[in-house]
């Protein structure tokens, strides 16, 4: 697969900085289609334009690009392909030491699809650390799929996709009323949202529209690529003014094929993906796709519930496209419980808000190992924080001690969810970005046990985790991990 993308930005009449990728063809953040084995080839070309003096300065450093030594600042970015288990090397997925100036000629990523690999849906994103979330915000996403999941799951075979994009948006408004200020995020109004670029947006929150046809299954593949929103799913039909929530078949998480279950609703931190089989209205009926309000505790952002589109279903609309049929199958995934960790490790999600006392100040972010002094993450370190033996398997068990909500998202690997608070899950999914409610205050902490797949020899380098609501990542909680080779 070959493709070229121009990053560019503008700013909209409202004041916002709006960035977006455009292909050779002008698409705009076009949906990249692969399959396992393929070949990766994408030009990416940095024209950003100067920036407002109000978008968020972030950190300023210098940084050992693989091209060339250059400072990243807002107008450096890069490219994460998001969920890929590929090299965390130069043009590969390398986001440490790429930083892509305007003044650069196209930085080609060059990389290939392991033949082996999961398909689902991925995606791809900026990581320049410091302004990741203003790009991220100013809608700087694209899905990416790895095709071939109708050979996991037959039941997918034949049925019409549907791709749905979730963004969030800074809230420009003073007094009730838009205009060219921007709200503070953590208050009731919450972020704005898009679906597929279309705005839902404070205060009328008009919905978008999804246009179906009745009574039909539909596999729906759905992106939180949100910087910081987290989105709680649910599928609604409204019926004598009764909201009733639709059973959603889940089909794969984090692109990751699942075991079939099903749900009336999904958790959607930012990152996060969910792949499910929808039966859709009968024509006339009234249904809903909503997000309900989610807590992220007293010193986090609000998730207020929103209508995100309205679903009109009809006779004969226009016809969608579907998915391929394939009479071979591949083996089921079987999950990591089977295999015994080799270690395990303890980290913790903690902040440091006594500068928010300051006007101006922000507050700081930590992701710590256990034994060392919570310090936010410096970009020219000189050692990783944990080394790993590539062949490995190790169980990580990683603490939220903070009041507000974090997302833990590890770079090149899925991990299996094996306990959570203490107890033993049975979760037979992968996956590379999971929530951690935020601590009360009073009880023990939140905690999560992940199994982490280490055995992969493509992810043989130095790479990243970090919390994925990105507000935290570009504030310091994030560390790094290196893969050595086994001997």
């Amino acid at each position: 697969m070959q493709a070229s993308f121009t990053f560019r930005s503008q700013v909209d009449t409202l004041g916002l900085t709006r960035y977006c990728y455009i292909s050779g063809d002008g698409a705009e953040a076009p949906t990249l289609r692969v399959k396992p084995g393929d070949e990766v080839v994408l030009d990416l070309r940095n024209e950003l334009g100067p920036v407002p003096a109000q978008m968020p300065s972030g950190h300023i450093h210098r940084n050992k690009s693989c091209s060339a030594a250059s400072p990243m600042t807002s107008l450096t970015t890069n490219l994460h392909f998001h969920g890929l288990a590929i090299p965390p090397l130069c043009h590969q997925d390398d986001v440490i030491h790429t930083s892509i100036q305007p003044s650069q000629p196209a930085f080609q990523y060059r990389f290939k699809i392991p033949a082996d690999h999961p398909p689902g849906l991925y995606w791809y994103h900026p990581h320049p650390h410091g302004y990741s979330e203003g790009q991220v915000l100013g809608g700087a996403s694209g899905a990416l799929i790895v095709e071939g999941i109708e050979r996991r799951k037959p039941q997918v075979a034949g049925l019409p996709e549907r791709i749905l994009i979730l963004r969030d948006q800074l809230n420009p408004v003073g007094n009730g009323v838009r205009r060219n200020t921007v709200n503070d995020p953590d208050d009731a109004t919450g972020k704005d949202l898009s679906l597929n670029f279309v705005p839902v947006t404070y205060p009328l929150y008009m919905p978008a529209v999804i246009r179906v046809n009745s009574e039909q299954r539909e596999f729906w593949r759905v992106l939180n690529a949100a910087a910081d929103t987290y989105f709680k799913l649910q599928l609604v039909s409204v019926d004598n003014g009764r909201r009733v929530p639709r059973h959603l078949q889940l089909i794969a998480v984090d692109g990751v094929p699942a075991a079939a279950e099903a749900t009336t609703e999904l958790l959607l931190s930012p990152g996060a993906r969910a792949e499910f089989v929808v039966t859709t209205p009968q024509a006339g009926a009234f249904a809903q796709l909503v997000s309900s309000s989610y807590d992220t505790g007293p010193d986090g952002a609000a998730n207020p519930r929103r209508v995100i589109a309205n679903i009109i279903a009809t006779a004969n609309p226009e016809p969608r496209a579907t998915r391929s049929q394939s009479s071979l199958s591949d083996p089921p995934f079987t999950g990591l419980a089977g295999p015994h960790p080799t270690r395990v490790r303890k980290l913790f999600f903690s902040e440091d808000r006594e500068d928010l006392k300051t006007p101006g100040k922000p507050a700081k972010y930590y992701i710590t190992v256990d034994g060392k002094t919570p310090a936010p993450f410096d970009m020219n370190f000189k050692k990783p924080d944990i080394n790993v033996r590539q062949g490995t398997i190790e169980d990580w068990i990683i603490e939220n001690r903070a009041r507000e909500s974090h997302v833990f998202h590890i770079h090149q690997l899925h991990f299996q969810l094996v306990g959570r608070d203490g107890v033993e899950v049975s979760e037979a999914m992968l996956r590379d970005t999971i929530d951690l409610p935020y601590w009360d205050g009073k009880s023990d902490y939140p905690s999560v046990r992940l199994r982490m797949d280490f055995r992969s020899p493509e992810i043989v380098g130095t790479f990243l985790f970090h919390c994925h609501i990105l507000e935290h990542e570009d504030g310091g909680m994030m560390g790094s991990v290196r893969v050595l080779k086994s001997r």
